[in-house]
Order: structure tokens, then sequence, then C-alpha cells
């Protein structure tokens, strides 16, 4: 499944897609977790349920629909925006800058891209927090997506068709198996980001994207490390 990068195995990228939560920071930084408890908070609200039992509907929504918000979509027929709006109210400062991220997503040769099932406003707040922010040629969300989540095959389709990422000479990064299997399906490289030391959530995570091990070329731990091993620019310097 895996393999030691080598940066002549990524000389004809010219296309890196990143997706953004758990991917572009890493995700000890907890970032996410404040989304996911605004998440539990709204469906708490929405459905006047006591936290805990809110909290097991909303992982039985994410895991039967791709997302929380897609579940709620269909369920409950609510408005997308409001969601995503209240979801995103989060604290930004906490997350800490990466120059070292910064440094090699800026040289990477050819267009790079974040491809998440946020919204632009949350990938642009937190990309400009890590200071990344104008190193991307552009952010496909999930409004672009029209609302429909990664996996789908439709969601790959519309970014693809509107950027013309495909193929080998493009590669994806991303924290969940599941979202890798089209883009390995499209003949990407793929690259699966794992919590630092593989915490002990991972193994909860990989348990259920066992089935996808065929789908992931790479592994890492460490965005930053990975990019300066596979970098043509950082070969050179």
């Amino acid at each position: 499944m895996t393999q030691i990068p080598e940066s002549s195995d990524f000389a004809g990228i010219r296309n890196w897609v990143f997706d953004l939560d758990n991917t572009l920071y890493p995700h000890h930084s907890n970032l996410f977790a404040q989304i996911d408890t605004r998440m539990t908070a709204y469906v708490s609200e929405l459905l006047e349920l006591p936290r805990d039992q809110a909290r097991v509907l909303q992982k039985e929504l994410y895991r039967e629909h791709g997302t929380t918000l897609n579940g709620l979509m269909v369920r409950h027929g609510i408005d997308p925006d409001d969601f995503l709006q209240k979801v995103h109210d989060i604290d930004y400062t906490h997350l800490a800058p990466d120059p070292a991220l910064g440094a090699q997503i800026r040289t990477l040769p050819g267009r790079k891209f974040i491809f998440t099932n946020g919204d632009r406003g949350h990938a642009e707040r937190t990309a400009a927090q890590l200071g990344i922010l104008d190193h991307f040629d552009d952010i496909f969300d999930i409004v672009a997506a029209g609302l429909v989540p990664k996996p789908a095959r439709e969601t790959y389709d519309k970014f693809t068709a509107l950027h013309r990422v495909a193929g080998a000479d493009s590669v994806m990064f991303e924290d969940l198996a599941r979202n890798l299997a089209v883009p390995k399906a499209l003949g990407m490289k793929t690259v699966l980001i794992v919590p630092r030391n593989f915490e002990p959530t991972f193994a909860e995570i990989w348990e259920q994207d066992a089935d996808k091990e065929d789908d992931v070329d790479y592994v890492t731990d460490d965005l930053a490390g990975f990019l300066t091993a596979v970098n043509p620019a950082a070969a050179k310097a």
C-alpha cells in the first residue's frame, strides 16, 4: 500500500489537489473538532435532542450520507447556507501558521487546488491562518459541488471538468481513503494523510476504509516533509 516517496515518482505531476480539513493542517490541531462540536449542537437544536442523542444521530447521518449536511438536507430539508455559516463559526487563531508547508506548496510545479467538502469561506480562513492561501489557483468547495459531497463520483466529475485535472500528471492528498477511490480510478496518484504517529483515532477511521487500501499509493503523517521529498524544486535547492 505504501512506498517511500522519491522525487522522480512525482516528476511529471502538474496538478496538486489537496483536501482541507485534517489534510492541510494536522489532525492534532483539533480545528475540525470545533466544527464537529458545532454540528452536534446544530442537530441538537434543530431536533430538540439531548446532546448525546444528537451526537449519535450526527454520526449516523455522516456515515449514511457522506456529510452531516447532506444527511440533514435529505431527512429534514434544512437550509445549507444556515448550516455552513453556523458550523464554521469557529476560532481559527489556535491554528499555527505553517511556513514550511507554505514554502513547499508555493514551489510545486504546476497548479494547486483545494478540494473540500467544506465551504469556500472556511477554506479561505483556514488557508489564510496557515499562511498558504495565496499559493492555490482555486478552491473547489461543497457549493461548487452542488452540495453533493466526496466521495460521490459526480462531484469529482464536476471538479475535473472545471479544471481539467485527471490522469498521471495529477495527485490528490486526503485524510480519508474512501475519498481517494475515484482519483485512483481517474489515474491520479493518491496520498493518504494520517494523524501524527497514527494516533488512536486513526484506527477507527481506517477500519471504516479498510477495503480502500488498494486506492492508496502513499501514506504520510507529515505533509510538509512528504512534499519536500517529492518536490523537484526542493531537490534542486
